[in-house]
């Protein structure tokens, strides 16, 4: 393991959620809240939050969390209840998810960029005690009569309100509850996975989950309270929650919170506030060497460049490196269900390993397993499994996935990877996207990590165009920088690269930018329903 020179916390196994036996920090935080908590005492004036004109410090986030817990309270939310979040990245979000942990209730973040069946379905399997939201969302809430029980709303933001967002929920002479001491395994946040197959499933995160995620991420990335943050990914996503904006909490760093990422005004904000580091995805940093006039702006700050949803792609690694040399671009690998990550890349390994998703963070286990469930050597291609203390239970009210997905304390990503023999993960495909060319394997990531490399290549995602005789062929989707490149150019590009099979027969070349979901992700199922229209 190649993690920071000073000596990591102590470590020991510890048996928990049954029969799980797993490593874990012997110091560490007891919860959520625990989190504001210990920042709060420490350094009270340090700044924590700000958005636009709005700055709040340690001392202002926690007695806004304390107010709205004794709202929250008033409305009859208890230990154990669920409270959705229908916010965006915004202030209101973070005093929300405090105010809910201090009661020991269960925080549920929902994406601002859901639909109204999506949120049905979400609403109705966690069963909230309350709904925050914002106001202009109000037409996506589904029918009270769809849901089961009833659920109190709440608006924020809305016209009349903008000097107290919380107006509804203020209840004056309301006691203000001592803050509640969970215990470990009990949860503290669902999180919704994408569901880009079924129903989307509620991990739950427990507060022992989130206590090692956020130390795994400040020790691994060399984080402290001078830190700054910009928060540009959803909240309502691992990353967003979990790597930035607990992590800079855990550690009092300041997060700056970002509504929408654009380009240009993420760059703006970067330089103004001297943002220290991010997490993105790899869309973002692409878009971000786009903007004409990159080298105008100060970025001297940043130093960590988180990536996660998908490997950065070796071409954009190199771009970052020229521009800005002192720039640590860090790839990782992990889920929702690992509460963020399960590796990450080492300090300065980048430019050795930069396809790699980087090696096991420290109380993590990660193995490579066969369909018959064996674990495969180094360089040999397989399922991940993961298993830690960071590792969630299972899903909210469903036993049958939590039975699919966990077994033995590992939870089956459904990605397959191999390790090398340092120790660095490959992440080379889905099982489900892996294409069978007549019997031979080809991996998208690999691809599309060449088609990336060619200068007139904006995005690129490969999926399988289905074939009578050898059952599948290599179909690449690519968006262009102009109107210029074509098919042949690109086989060549890759032929040249590649071993002949893995070479793309069909090749879709576009100007507008892949479809993606509310992080960034490719979604791959988008683009074969195009390949079915074009064979019917």
């Amino acid at each position: 393991m190649a993690w920071p020179d000073d000596p990591l916390p102590p470590i020991r196994h510890e048996l928990h959620f049954g029969d799980r036996l797993v490593r874990c920090f012997v110091e560490r935080p007891r919860s959520l809240y625990g989190l504001l908590d210990a920042a709060a005492l420490r350094d009270p004036g340090a700044l924590a939050l700000v958005e636009g004109d709005a700055r709040l410090t340690y001392r202002d986030l926690a007695g806004q969390a304390e107010q709205l817990a004794a709202g929250m309270a008033a409305r009859g939310v208890r230990t154990g209840d669920r409270v959705a979040l229908l916010l965006g990245n915004r202030v209101e979000f973070v005093v929300a998810l405090f105010a809910a942990a201090r009661l020991g209730a269960v925080a549920v973040p929902l994406s601002v960029r859901e639909r109204a069946a999506g949120l049905r379905d979400m609403l109705a399997n966690s069963g909230p005690k309350l709904l925050l939201y914002e106001a202009e969302l109000a037409d996506r809430l589904p029918e009270a009569a769809s849901l089961p029980g009833s659920l109190a709303r709440v608006a924020v933001g809305a016209a009349g309100a903008r000097s107290d967002p919380f107006a509804a929920l203020r209840h004056d002479g309301a006691a203000t509850p001592a803050p509640h001491q969970p215990q470990e395994e009990d949860v503290a946040v669902i999180l919704y996975t994408a569901g880009t197959t079924g129903r989307p499933k509620g991990a739950m995160l427990t507060q022992l989950n989130i206590a090692h995620s956020v130390m795994h991420y400040a020790l691994c990335r060399g984080l402290g309270r001078e830190d700054r943050a910009l928060l540009a990914v959803p909240a309502d996503h691992a990353i967003g929650l979990i790597a930035m904006l607990l992590t800079l909490v855990y550690v009092g760093g300041s997060t700056v919170l970002m509504r929408a990422f654009k380009a240009r005004q993420f760059l703006e904000v970067m330089a103004a506030e001297r943002i220290t580091v991010t997490g993105l995805v790899p869309t973002m940093y692409q878009l971000c060497l786009l903007e004409p006039d990159f080298a105008a702006f100060d970025l001297s700050s940043w130093r960590i460049g988180g990536c996660g949803g998908a490997p950065l792609p070796e071409a954009v690694i190199t771009q970052l490196a020229e521009r800005l040399p002192h720039l640590q671009v860090m790839n990782g690998y992990g889920a929702t269900e690992a509460t963020a990550a399960a590796t990450q890349m080492p300090l300065g390994h980048t430019a050795r390993h930069p396809d790699s998703a980087g090696q096991v963070v420290p109380c993590a286990e990660v193995r490579i397993m066969d369909e018959a469930g064996r674990e495969m050597p180094p360089g040999e291609a397989g399922e991940i499994w993961i298993k830690g203390p960071m590792v969630v239970p299972g899903y909210f009210a469903n036993d049958t996935a939590t039975r699919e997905a966990f077994v033995a304390g590992f939870w089956r990503s459904g990605d397959v990877g191999t390790f090398d023999q340092a120790g660095y993960l490959y992440v080379l495909d889905r099982l489900k996207d892996m294409i069978n060319r007549g019997g031979y394997k080809v991996f998208s990531a690999e691809v599309e990590s060449v088609l990336s490399a060619h200068p007139q290549v904006v995005e690129a995602a490969v999926v399988a165009h289905p074939d009578r005789l050898l059952g599948e062929k290599v179909h690449a989707f690519v968006t262009a920088r102009g109107e210029r490149l074509d098919a042949d150019e690109l086989r060549a590009f890759c032929r040249a690269r590649l071993a002949d099979y893995k070479v793309p027969e069909f090749v879709t070349i576009g100007t507008q930018p892949l479809p993606r979901n509310a992080l960034g992700k490719v979604q791959k199922q988008v683009l074969r329903r195009r390949i079915a229209e074009m064979i019917a």
